[in-house]
């Protein structure tokens, strides 16, 4: 069994910048490639930013990008999420995913390993 555990999380002021961590404990090798996903409230899960299991290909999604930058940490088994300049609207559930291929994917289903997610508030 695989387990992610995001952390970062917080109510930050617009402008400000965050990190994100995930954590994974457990089956490591379950997990290769890896991605972050979003929540707000009353919409639908939406793809952030992905990684690919070496680190050397990332994807981020066009309404976030130049502003969110995904890297990871296979020695300490850790994926993270720089958010630069953040918005009111980036307020959300921030949730960390995985996959067993080594390339990311924007899909949910794709992903078959989630963590719980860690809340992102973000005050105007």
């Amino acid at each position: 069994q695989v387990t992610l555990v995001e952390s970062g999380g917080g109510l930050v002021q617009a402008g400000d910048s965050l990190r994100l961590s995930c954590a994974v404990s457990g089956r490591t090798d379950y997990v290769a490639a890896m991605a972050w996903f979003r929540q707000s409230a009353g919409k639908e899960r939406e793809f952030v930013s992905g990684i690919s299991q070496n680190g050397g290909y990332t994807d981020v999604a066009e309404s976030v990008k130049g502003r969110f930058f995904v890297s990871r940490n296979n020695a300490k088994n850790e994926m993270y999420l720089e958010i630069d300049i953040l918005k009111p609207e980036g307020t959300a559930v921030y949730y960390c995913a995985g996959r067993g291929r080594n390339y990311p994917s924007q899909s949910e289903e794709d992903n078959t390993t989630w963590g719980q997610g860690t809340q992102v508030t973000v005050s105007s």
